[in-house]
């Protein structure tokens, strides 16, 4: 095995282990001895050598599936075993100062998942262990955005007739009638645009939503681009392009230099329109971007440049980790100026609202 494969297979196994998958070294070498007896170039035996080396347990197998997803681009079409479910009764237990009473019947008792329990869980409240899990679910989002039509056309099965693809049939035939030939506007995905404010108010919840817009990246790495909002501009796809979420961050963050310092939201987005959104970035794309709208420059200004920004896009999405908190109103200076130009204002202080925000972006 090459060093370059040895490489892969060491960054698919971390990032089974930050899916939650046990991937122990011992298990790691069992995979690369594996691969050594089969085809590496194959996607089929590379799945098969993975799962059944790295899968300890039943249940890691949706994870398993999930990662390598993440990490290949795909997974190889297996039949899926047949599975059986039962439900097995759990009496309940009395408490200590009643009888446990006689002919009771057993219960069926209904436990929330800790998964569950944490995608509703504030961010900035969750302790080293819970933003852990929170990372793994996290780095198996695939945001993806829908596609638009162009102006160029295609072949296609009904549509508009194509008069010269038609006469080109019929001259073959030597003039005889032939079939029809149609057209149609050909689609292509629509962009998708990550800005994300990483001032010192936003501190909390930016690992969070940095890990959000890397998923976005290697979900769709040629049609996602990723910049920072501070005191400043910064442009971080090619660090996010990285397929190791820990390696992507730490590139990202030594690329961002003015992490957790002010915020000037309107000059930074007016220098994103004037060097890239109004060359073609933002132009048809669905521009998501995460802020609390805390502005320490011209409020003005920030809704002059949102104005700006939304006659270019398709659609502006604003994530506001502070909306999803009891009696929030939009009462800040860039919220109140940004508000009348945006078309979606969601909440982003857990992990299910960042699954809510893949769906709005896969609608948008």
């Amino acid at each position: 095995m090459t060093a370059a494969t040895l490489g892969i297979v060491l960054g698919f196994a971390r990032t089974l282990r930050h899916a939650g998958v046990p991937a122990t070294p011992d298990r790691v070498q069992a995979m690369v001895t594996a691969l050594d007896h089969l085809d590496v170039a194959s996607p089929v035996d590379t799945y098969w050598a993975g799962r059944l080396t790295l899968c300890g347990d039943p249940a890691d197998i949706a994870r398993y599936d999930a990662a390598f997803a993440a990490y290949f681009g795909r997974v190889p079409i297996v039949r899926p075993p047949r599975v059986v479910t039962r439900l097995r009764a759990v009496p309940l237990e009395a408490d200590e100062d009643e009888g446990t009473g006689e002919g009771g019947d057993a219960q069926l008792v209904g436990r929330a998942s800790r998964q569950e329990v944490l995608r509703h869980r504030d961010l900035a409240a969750l302790s080293a262990a819970e933003r852990d899990e929170v990372r793994r679910m996290l780095a198996l989002l695939a945001p993806r955005v829908g596609r638009r039509r162009t102006r160029r056309y295609g072949r296609a099965r009904n549509g508009r007739v194509d008069l010269e693809r038609t006469v080109r049939g019929m001259l073959r035939q030597g003039g005889e009638p032939t079939r029809l030939a149609h057209r149609a506007r050909r689609r292509k995905p629509r962009r998708l645009v990550v800005l994300a404010d990483v001032s010192g108010s936003m501190e909390p919840y930016a690992d969070a939503l940095l890990r959000f817009a890397h998923a976005a990246v290697r979900a769709a790495p040629f049609n996602t681009e990723v910049f920072t909002l501070g005191t400043r501009l910064t442009r971080i796809t090619r660090e996010l392009r990285a397929r190791d979420p820990d390696v992507a961050l730490r590139a990202a963050a030594v690329a961002i230099p003015d992490w957790s310092g002010g915020t000037r939201l309107g000059d930074a987005l007016k220098v994103f329109l004037d060097q890239w959104g109004q060359r073609g970035v933002a132009r048809g794309a669905v521009v998501v971007l995460c802020s609390d709208g805390w502005e320490r420059g011209d409020p003005t200004q920030l809704g002059a440049q949102v104005e700006r920004l939304a006659r270019l896009a398709h659609a502006v999405v604003w994530v506001n980790p502070h909306k999803g908190k009891p009696g929030y109103q939009p009462i800040t200076g860039g919220m109140v100026a940004a508000l009348p130009h945006i078309d979606q204002l969601i909440a982003g202080h857990s992990l299910a609202a960042l699954e809510r925000l893949v769906q709005i972006i896969a609608e948008a």
